[in-house]
């Protein structure tokens, strides 16, 4: 069947061969990355090859049904977004599609091509035009035409697109628009005049644009102590939290876009369980923004694309979140990407490519895993945006290794690609200690820039602090061998004392409940003053040590016991309580020290 034209003006060509989610066609004229539509139910693909005329196309819908000989449509542009008003506190699917839209059209099941667009047609927005600029202004990508309030939390800057530059024609003055109504008219240098509305459409695959990429200088504060305070992440910056079924990788990225300082979260659920995407959508709407007061869904989006999805929209997924944070990103904003989890995302790949008959390679996948891993982490970052501006994007991808095998490709290609690592332990879950990130697995390329941060804002002594608790931990991993083998009896008073203190960290510091209102969230004020109570306790028990004080006696003290509960019993405004506590501990370990002197002049005497 030869190409022919629609009346709207689109390519038709025919279907020739199926396979899964992999369609042949026959398409002159059609380009790499174009959208198609599939069949008579008008599925949606992608062409992701050329062989002479014909084309390969994968499509992010189900084609069962669908046969040889019914019609292909291109529709001459990529797979894109849609970006403007209206984002925030939206729930998509893996190909930006409105899932509350779809429910309303379709009931609880997507119904197979089903078109409905991302931003509300109908929904009018009040436009607050730059009162900077007027006709005969020069314009140019990323100019600040006006402003939207989006939400009560995100001011929405509407921004000339990538592109497009000339000189300011006209621009509309304050008023209720739709996203589709003409606000300004901007006349390039070869005099063609281009109409720019409210939103604009970008294609995921493609990074957008910026004028330089800039260092990052402060850290994102999570509220998770293991993470803040032991192994710190940048805004900007790349991370992963790989672990096996079971350790709490979900639990560990929900906490961060609950509690995490960005000005906007973007949660993309790539191939996980439709009941844990259930409960992120049911509670998040109910979650008050700890920094605003008001709902945390306000600058939020979330993608969800659950493992029952069909498993092409799964790959595309996470190119859709990358793009909607990187135009946040553009407007200023500091943007946290959670994307759960990656390992999915991989399979995705693994599936196509098997499909496609391309050689495969380590576990079966295809030999660009790497490099389609890096691409998609390299896309976050601190950058100077075109209006002189800075944005970030920090990504957070999380990991799912069989078995817990972090030598398998996922985990061992991300491991080289991220500069934050936050393992976690099996042997820690089932130890009911979460969040379960190993100390001793785990690491940070960034503790002396965050270093700069906690010295300026909480305390000089912090990368200390964190040094000697990093220092104990590893000390009771080499102890802990020691009992294994031949019982506490074998270690010295000192030693047991560093056991001690080592317990000290780990249950009064780094262990912290999701769960617990009061210790869900920690400020940095309070992670330094639990961590210094901890290291202040260890290091005056240690000079007692010397003194000749049995360490059973130590081990006797209430204040033991109460630094393992003081995290649950005052909240980060209640940091003078804590202070209080420490004075009962100098206190309490002055008056053994005392005691301890005279018994010592005694003897001598």
């Amino acid at each position: 069947m030869s190409e022919t034209t629609s009346s709207g003006g689109s390519r038709v060509g025919v279907i020739r061969d199926i396979n899964g989610p992999i369609v042949t066609i026959d398409l002159p004229g059609v380009r790499s990355g174009e959208q198609v539509k599939i069949g008579e139910l008008g599925l949606f693909g992608e062409v992701i090859s050329l062989r002479g005329q014909q084309a390969i196309v994968q499509t992010y819908e189900s084609t069962d049904g669908v046969r040889p000989g019914e019609p292909a449509v291109g529709l001459g542009w990529p797979l894109s977004v849609e970006l403007g008003p209206g984002l925030m506190g939206g729930i998509f699917d893996g190909v930006q599609r409105p899932l509350s839209k779809i429910a309303l059209e379709s009931g609880d099941y997507i119904r197979r091509g089903i078109s409905v667009p991302a931003l509300d047609r109908a929904k009018e927005w009040e436009f607050e035009p730059n009162k900077a600029l007027e006709a005969g202004a020069k314009v140019g990508p990323g100019t600040v035409l006006g402003t939207v309030q989006e939400t009560l939390t995100v001011l929405h800057r509407i921004m000339v697109p990538p592109g497009v530059s000339g000189d300011l024609v006209e621009i509309a003055p304050a008023g209720d628009y739709d996203i589709e109504s003409t606000i300004a008219r901007v006349r390039d240098h070869k005099g063609i005049s281009h109409r720019l509305s409210m939103y604009q459409r970008w294609p995921v695959r493609k990074p957008r644009p910026y004028l330089r990429r800039d260092d990052a200088v402060s850290p994102l504060i999570t509220g998770q102590r293991v993470i803040d305070t032991f192994f710190p992440q940048i805004k900007g910056g790349k991370g992963a939290v790989p672990g096996p079924f079971g350790a709490g990788k979900t639990v560990v990225q929900q906490q961060i876009a609950r509690w995490s300082n960005a000005d906007i979260v973007v949660y993309v659920g790539c191939g996980e369980r439709g009941n844990e995407l259930v409960d992120v959508l049911e509670t998040f709407p109910e979650l008050d923004d700890p920094y605003s007061g008001r709902k945390l869904m306000e600058r939020t989006l979330l993608v969800a694309n659950t493992s029952n999805m069909p498993v092409v929209a799964r790959e595309a997924s996470v190119y859709v979140g990358m793009t909607m944070a990187e135009y946040y990103r553009d407007m200023g904003y500091d943007v946290v990407m959670l994307a759960d989890s990656t390992s999915r995302w991989a399979e995705a790949l693994r599936e196509v490519s098997g499909r496609l008959g391309q050689m495969p390679v380590e576990e079966g996948y295809p030999a660009y895993l790497a490099s389609r891993l890096a691409a998609i982490y390299e896309r976050a970052g601190r950058v100077e945006t075109y209006d002189s501006g800075t944005g970030s994007v920090t990504l957070i991808g999380a990991v799912s290794p069989p078995g817990g095998d972090f030598s398998e490709p996922v985990t061992s290609h991300t491991k080289d690609i991220i500069e934050t690592f936050w393992a976690l332990s099996k042997e820690l879950a089932d130890a009911r200690h979460y969040p379960s990130i190993d100390w001793v697995t785990s690491f940070s390329s960034h503790v002396h820039t965050a270093a700069q941060w906690w010295h300026k804002e909480i305390d000089p002594d912090w990368e200390k602090r964190r040094g000697t608790a990093l220092a104990l931990l590893a000390r009771d991993a080499e102890l802990s061998r020691i009992v294994n083998l031949v019982g506490p009896e074998a270690l010295s008073s000192a030693q047991r004392w560093e056991l001690e203190g080592a317990s000290l960290v780990k249950e009064g510091v780094l262990q912290q409940s999701a769960l617990d209102e009061i210790d869900t969230f920690c400020s940095p004020a309070k992670q330094y003053a639990l961590l210094d109570l901890a290291i202040t306790i260890y290091k005056r028990g240690e000079a007692l040590i010397k003194l000749g004080v049995p360490v059973t006696e130590l081990q006797r003290l209430p204040l033991l016991a109460k630094m393992r509960r003081i995290k649950s019993m005052y909240t980060s405004d209640q940091l003078d309580q804590i202070q209080e506590f420490r004075k009962e501990v100098d206190q309490a370990m002055e008056a053994i020290r005392i005691e301890y002197a005279k018994h010592g002049e005694v003897e001598r005497g």
